[in-house]
């Protein structure tokens, strides 16, 4: 028995390698890395990753020639690409032809994370330039009739959301320091009235993700360089047990991140320039590098968008020089989530 049992991994992990290392030929991957060109990075890879089957993403869009941070990745369900230039306080659409709008502007806040309603409306993490204070609000597609959905006065400092699938969404407390673990996961319900704790006392939560059956929910910590898996009883509701630390990153932190349709993860990570692909158990394996890389450009990969009709990816990022959208080939399909429902 224990034999079979042994043929039966040993085959089925044969199998993935294989199903991996198929994928990344065809998409002109780059070998998995090698002693000399990860000592010689600007942003060097921890050595327990270089096994880790890699593949190139490809420029797609540069959306300005100076620097400045995007962030919130959305697509609507039309395929246009929705993102947060939050430098610059703006919410930015781009669309399936490449045609760049500004679809709402901010005097004194950062656009954070986005989520997009089945209604159409963009609902946005909006925190002040020394991130003490923030909001989530509300607006419809061409950024008209802004609603806040999430008040300043209620104290907290959003920094991404995701909607479950009946119209409740989380969104994470980016609080706190790597020692004072002030912040947070909540709940809200979908008539936008209740608001339940998930998960407290996190340094700096950031993103968020669902698994397809929205039974697990994945979290990054920003200021301890951890990834959580929740798991749901139901919205809100953690099962016994139900809470875990799968992986702990090395280096610059972890940011955004977005499930697609096998229940794979995708995690951005700040200051790295590339995106972390793991099970759904959260074991780490691929990774998406990002174009040079290793001279120090394209670093700030801080979020990205999966779409839930192909295996398109594309990765906003930006450097000391320019900001710009990537694209590149995922596993599987992204979740259809709320908006596409």
């Amino acid at each position: 028995m224990k034999i079979n049992g042994y043929i039966a991994v040993a085959t089925w992990f044969i199998a993935s390698v294989c199903q991996f290392s198929a994928y990344a030929q065809i998409n002109d991957s780059s070998p998995p890395l090698d002693l000399n060109t990860a000592l010689h990075s600007q942003s060097p890879i921890a050595a327990s990753e270089w096994h880790l089957l890699s593949i190139t993403a490809q420029h797609w869009f540069k959306v300005a020639d100076a620097h400045t941070v995007l962030e919130g990745a959305s697509l609507e369900r039309h395929g246009d690409l929705i993102f947060s230039d939050s430098g610059g306080g703006r919410i930015m659409k781009l669309t399936t032809r490449k045609q760049l709008t500004t679809v709402s502007r901010f005097k004194s806040e950062g656009p954070g994370g986005t989520a997009i309603h089945k209604d159409g409306r963009i609902f946005v993490a909006l925190l002040n330039k020394d991130y003490t204070r923030g909001r989530i609000v509300a607006m419809n597609a061409d950024g008209t009739h802004q609603q806040d959905i999430i008040p300043v006065k209620d104290g907290y400092v959003p920094n991404d959301v995701v909607f479950d699938s009946k119209g409740g969404f989380y969104f994470t407390d980016f609080r706190g320091t790597s020692t004072d673990p002030a912040g947070g996961v909540y709940h809200v319900s979908s008539d936008f009235r209740t608001i339940t704790p998930v998960l407290r006392h996190l340094s700096l939560a950031n993103g968020l993700a669902l698994s397809p059956d929205n039974s697990t929910l994945w979290v990054t910590e920003y200021g301890r360089n951890q990834l959580y898996r929740i798991d749901l009883k139901s919205p809100a509701v953690v099962r016994p047990l139900g809470t875990a630390i799968t992986y702990r990153f090395t280096g610059p932190s972890p940011d955004s991140m977005r499930t697609e349709s096998k229940g794979n993860l995708y995690v951005s990570v700040m200051d790295q320039g590339r995106v972390l692909i793991f099970a759904s158990n959260g074991v780490p394996v691929g990774q998406i590098l990002l174009p040079q890389r290793d001279e120090g450009h394209n670093l700030e990969t801080a979020s990205l968008a999966l779409s839930p009709e192909n295996n398109s990816l594309y990765i906003v990022a930006g450097d000391r020089n320019d900001a710009e959208i990537f694209r590149a080939e995922g596993l599987a399909p992204g979740v259809r989530l709320f908006s596409h429902r």
